[in-house]
């Protein structure tokens, strides 16, 4: 789907049916047609590492759940290039 919409950010929780956000993630950006696409991981793995592992597979920024609105926006708004609602 990423590839024939190609959009302008991906949010990817990291529980996922058969594959799991982890390799989602990397398979993402091993493709050179995504891998310029932002991927934003939303997820409640809030367990120590589990963001520095988020971004080793490849994603751009890391926020836990339950989402702090704020940070969210600004997450947002830092990859889309725009100001902060």
């Amino acid at each position: 789907m990423a590839a024939q919409a190609h959009p302008d950010m991906i949010l990817m929780d990291l529980s996922l049916p058969g594959m799991d956000g982890w390799e989602a993630t990397r398979c993402m950006k091993a493709n050179t047609a995504l891998h310029d696409i932002p991927i934003i991981v939303l997820s409640a793995h809030a367990m120590r590492g589990d963001a520095a592992k988020a971004l080793q597979s490849g994603g751009d920024a890391y926020l836990s759940k339950p989402l702090d609105e704020a940070l969210l926006f600004t997450t947002l708004a830092k990859f889309l290039g725009e100001a902060p609602v």
